[in-house]
């Protein structure tokens, strides 16, 4: 999830309700095209809806990888969309902190019962927010009520004036702590970045070593992720890469690629090969011990603003549950900030998975916002429900 483009749409849910009969929020059933045709159909019908790029990318059960782009990288210039661009990896960095901290799980160097407290004494506190009722397991899983307060711009302005600002995590809590929680904890759920930078603080605290470091030492590098780099404080992407934009109104669409991520400790640029490598291996239990796997399996129901985004979703521990129309469910993480929107999803077995990149978020309305985020979804949809291999 974003931290810029859903803040757009829970200050328009009011409007999206009125809109809920015209959006469609379900995929349709995939029938005719050969999976690489469908796979071309719906990137393209991504860049009908007036999105600048996309790329897409399906690995087959037989390891045959299927890539499509469409659109142009450089609205300027006309260029291609790489099919191996680099992108903003965004909230997908949740599900690589949750695999952290359940492997610390698994080492017996935490437990997910652990109070925020015992790791980080008199952090969460203020205006009814009690380190000492919250637990590990409701970090990860949005269970906590901590209010969901990060800078962010919607507006080209704010952009401009807050593209480099660099907040340490102690400063983005402090934020969140400014604001009484939004519900008892364990008692709802509502998706919480603050959540996740007191996860990165706590495996600091446990390892001695930034998040981002031990990401890199159990994940990135065991797996041979090489095209997922942390960025940390740097405005800029490795290349290729297809510039990002932000629809911020009717005439302002405005590049946005410049920027510093508000939570840096966990900002990382990927490629859709990179993205179904990771989710691929971690559903197939090259991750985690099965025991921690089945933990981050098992979800709760999300609020209804966000079941407007993943319609039947449930989340788990840093990984989302989203029904097939095919039948069965597959476990995701999407991703969004800096004008990249992204969607993945694997099969619960780890072998098929699809990842889509968009280089333009249109978070200007509800509609485009709802649009934007179905058509991405039924790319997945269709990729997933694919039957047999799909073809290089």
């Amino acid at each position: 999830m974003t931290s810029t483009l859903r803040r757009r749409l829970v200050v328009a849910l009011g409007v999206a309700a009125l809109l809920a009969a015209e959006v469609t929020t379900a995929v349709a059933k995939p029938a005719g095209p050969p999976p690489v045709e469908q796979l071309r159909q719906d990137t393209e019908a991504l860049h009908a809806l007036g999105i600048s790029g996309v790329q897409a990318r399906v690995i087959a059960p037989d390891g045959q990888q299927t890539v499509a782009t469409s659109g142009t990288a450089d609205l300027n210039t006309g260029r291609p969309v790489s099919s191996n661009g680099y992108f903003r990896m965004a909230s997908t960095s949740k599900t690589l902190v949750a695999t952290v901290v359940l492997q610390l799980e698994a080492e017996g160097r935490l437990s997910l019962d652990d109070t925020v407290d015992h790791w980080l004494p008199g952090v969460v506190q203020g205006n009814g927010n009690d380190g000492s009722r919250i637990t590990i397991r409701q970090l990860l899983q949005h269970t906590s009520g901590i209010h969901n307060n990060l800078p962010g711009y919607t507006t080209s302005e704010e952009y401009y004036q807050q593209r480099h600002n660099v907040y340490g995590p102690e400063q983005l809590v402090a934020r969140a702590m400014a604001h009484a929680p939004d519900f008892p904890p364990g008692e709802g759920w509502a998706y919480s970045n603050p959540g996740y930078v007191l996860l990165g603080m706590i495996v600091q605290k446990a390892t001695g070593q930034p998040v981002h470091q031990e990401i890199d030492d159990r994940i990135l590098r065991p797996l041979g992720l090489d095209q997922t780099r942390w960025t940390g404080t740097s405005p800029t992407l490795p290349r290729p890469h297809a510039k990002a934009y932000q629809l911020f109104g009717p005439g302002s669409l405005v590049d946005v690629t410049d920027q510093v991520l508000v939570d840096h400790e966990t900002s990382y640029a990927t490629t859709t090969r990179d993205e179904n490598r990771l989710l691929r291996a971690l559903l197939a239990g090259r991750l985690l011990p099965p025991r921690q796997l089945a933990e981050m399996k098992r979800t709760v129901p999300v609020s209804a603003d966000v079941q407007q985004l993943w319609p039947g979703g449930r989340y788990g521990l840093g990984l989302v549950e989203r029904p097939l129309t095919c039948g069965g469910t597959y476990w995701s993480h999407e991703g969004g900030d800096g004008g990249y929107i992204t969607l993945n999803g694997v099969t619960d077995d780890g072998r098929r998975s699809a990842a889509v990149s968009m280089s333009e978020a249109r978070g200007d309305t509800p509609e485009h916002i709802l649009n934007q985020e179905n058509a991405a979804s039924a790319l997945i949809d269709h990729a997933l429900c694919a039957g047999g291999p799909s073809t290089s």
